[in-house]
């Protein structure tokens, strides 16, 4: 297929919005499934552990990896949150019972898995055909041993949105790429061109950028090395990358650039409908939720810009139970639906950014443009944000808990007045209580 296809229409809006709404909204998982094995009739039952909308299920692709393998049965239980997924993940591999064949993995869990549970799934890395990822991606779920406990689905390179409206009428360019221009290479330049805007706006109400947090995990998404080493070790308190991170958000911050609307929590949907601010960082899933929530009578007005530095936010993995009783079929099932194919489907499908080095390339991908956001080259943009991401990503036990505990912190600025030193030293404080 060599012509751009035009993503995010009505069905994509839909579906990856509900994806970005059941993985962040409190839901329950589905009671356990069937029994995976082989049974009388001579087919094959794998059972399947998924969170929100991965969408295996809700596009179809389960049903025709049946409908191609006649001798297989498929039964995949669907958690609505991803905490409440989790959770019960966890009991059950601490009780070796009531797991399912194939278990879904997010990103945040993963570094835990890896160092506590590895022994509980199968190695991977042998699986025929599985040599097409990127290669920091299959590094985020590998032992130290070289085991690898998943196979990945997709990714979060991080772009900027951006009103150019809302730019035009502050004075500023509003084509993409002399927008990209603009803060090429540094997010200092970033927060430079927030202050021009804020100067030449001609709407005081309106701010330059949603929340601090949002350019903090830009930022420290892009390093290799974020709150641990590679020797599981904390060093959010004097790794570099954390503190240029701290300090630029916190720039932003005191300088009233933000909404104090952090991404995703009450209020932030409504900024997005009533154009409260002018960018937001976004990862490639976001743009889905962006469409839908600003609503029709803002499409055209949003366009992509590609991000200062590379950077990822988000994806997840599809593990095998090293106690499956099918584990050779269930392999099987992990490696087609992470394939180029399956990958590049989805993408056209919800919008889920593909890991798959050779669905990047394919022009499916490469070429896509997003209608709502101008046309936006959203291939080439996010293609090139994952090509420039160091291939070690060191991740750590409670990325995740850090992450908001951070997010927390840069609110104690912008919300609450404190002074930047004031909302570290809670926010260390936090940090070393929740994790140790």
């Amino acid at each position: 297929m060599g012509s751009a296809r035009t993503l995010f229409g009505t069905r994509v809006v839909a579906v990856a919005s509900a994806a970005v709404s059941l993985a962040l909204l409190a839901g329950c998982g589905g009671g356990d499934s069937a029994s995976s094995g082989k049974s009388a009739d001579g087919k094959v039952t794998i059972t399947m552990g998924l969170f929100g909308v991965m969408g295996f299920k809700e596009t179809g692709l389960l049903d025709r990896y049946m409908k191609e393998n006649p001798d297989v049965r498929i039964e995949a239980d669907v958690a609505g949150d991803e905490q409440t997924y989790y959770t019960a993940l966890q009991t059950r591999l601490a009780a070796g019972s009531g797991l399912k064949d194939i278990q879904g993995i997010e990103i945040g869990r993963a570094k835990e898995l890896v160092d506590t549970r590895a022994d509980k799934f199968t190695d991977l890395s042998g699986v025929p055909g599985t040599d097409h990822f990127l290669p920091w991606k299959l590094s985020q779920v590998t032992t130290p041993d070289d085991k690898m406990i998943g196979l990945g689905t997709d990714i979060g390179p991080m772009a900027v949105c951006y009103r150019k409206d809302l730019f035009e009428q502050a004075g500023l360019p509003t084509d993409r790429d002399e927008v990209a221009e603009l803060w090429k290479g540094d997010w200092s330049k970033y927060v430079e061109v927030g202050k021009d805007f804020k100067a030449h706006s001609k709407d005081e109400e309106v701010a330059y950028l949603d929340s601090a947090s949002g350019l903090f995990n830009a930022m420290i998404y892009g390093s290799s090395e974020q709150f641990y080493n590679e020797d599981g070790e904390l060093v959010h308190r004097e790794n570099p990358a954390v503190q240029d991170a701290w300090n630029l958000a916190s720039e932003a911050a005191t300088s009233e650039l933000t909404a104090e609307l952090r991404q995703f929590q009450p209020g932030w949907d409504p900024g997005l409908a009533n154009s409260t601010f002018a960018t937001t960082v976004c990862p490639a899933w976001m743009l889905a939720h962006i469409s839908e929530k600003a609503g029709p009578e803002n499409k055209g007005k949003w366009d992509v810009a590609k991000a200062p530095k590379g950077a990822n936010w988000g994806g997840s993995f599809l593990g095998v139970m090293e106690s499956s009783p099918v584990k050779k079929e269930a392999q099987k099932l992990v490696a087609w639906l992470t394939a180029p194919a399956q990958q590049e489907y989805l993408f056209q499908e919800l919008g889920n950014f593909p890991s798959s080095q050779q669905a990047l390339e394919d022009p499916t991908v490469a070429d896509a443009k997003s209608e709502y956001f101008s046309d936006a080259p959203i291939g080439e943009i996010f293609g090139s944000a994952a090509q420039e991401i160091s291939e070690k990503q060191v991740l750590g036990r409670k990325d995740g808990t850090i992450k908001d505990i951070f997010s927390q912190g840069l609110q104690l600025i912008e919300s609450q007045g404190k002074s930047p030193d004031e909302a570290r030293k809670t926010t260390d404080e936090r940090i070393e209580k929740a994790v140790g």
